[in-house]
């Protein structure tokens, strides 16, 4: 009878000859694969990651002074990123108003225009609250162009609309309300401003966050604190007064 045959073994692990003779014929199990290769590549792959963190969101002239501590090679990728980024948003542009919308053209002016466009509208009032949003649309219109902002009197829009449900805003992607907003405040109620109507574009997908026009310069801070300190209270008395009288 033939007895087991105890193979002498040191360290099973180890690379060696005799250790691969018995791995090709199964007496100790294939080694398993380095961790070294894939610890390497995500090492690599954060790195990466960390320097397109601190690219992203910065313009031409921001990437240019970095050209002393950045790669050439990956800088020059950004800014060509930049440049498609600046050249689609051109031929996107082609609105910059507040189409005024009548009835009969809403299919055509907004339905239909959502399918290449994101599309707000603003189902205005006769209160306090639709007129701020009248004005902050118009300034919305002026600086997100690619963005078609339409605006109607919500009673034309829909017979027997309430007032007190105005402004509503509807956003429409691809022939669909995907997202209403009634009255402001889920933005800012009385208090809203430009910065508002943007974060809703962000959520709604209409922008990006790292799109650059997002980005304030201490002189649109410093207006925007003049502006707040201007209106202060007596801004919000006036609103509640406003209401008062449309009761």
């Amino acid at each position: 009878m033939d007895m087991p045959v105890n193979v002498p073994i040191d360290d099973p692990n180890a690379d060696t000859e005799w250790n691969d003779i018995l791995r090709k014929h199964g007496v100790i199990p294939e080694k398993p694969p380095s961790p070294t290769p894939m610890i390497e590549e995500a090492i690599l792959q954060a790195r990466v990651l960390a320097r397109e963190n601190r690219l992203e969101g910065k313009d031409l002239d921001e990437l240019d002074e970095l050209e002393d501590e950045e790669d050439e090679e990956f800088l020059a990728i950004y800014k060509q990123k930049r440049l498609d980024e600046l050249s689609t948003l051109s031929q996107k542009s082609v609105h910059g108003h507040v189409y005024h919308l009548q009835k009969p053209d809403y299919s055509r002016d907004v339905t239909d225009a959502s399918k290449e466009y994101t599309v707000l509208v603003n189902m205005t009032g006769s209160n306090a609250e639709s007129r701020l949003l009248s004005a902050l649309w118009r300034q919305a219109a002026e600086k997100f162009a690619d963005v078609k902002f339409c605006e109607i009197a919500a009673g034309m829009c829909i017979e027997g609309y309430p007032d007190a449900n105005c402004p509503t805003i509807l956003v429409y992607k691809n022939e669909d309300i995907v997202d209403q907003v009634i009255r402001l405040g889920r933005l800012r109620g009385v208090d809203t401003r430009l910065e508002d109507i943007e974060k809703l574009l962000v959520q709604v997908d209409a922008i990006k966050s790292t799109d650059q026009r997002l980005r304030r310069t201490d002189e649109d801070d410093e207006d925007g604190d003049r502006s707040r300190i201007k209106t202060g209270n007596s801004s919000k008395a006036k609103v509640e007064d406003d209401d008062e009288d449309w009761d």
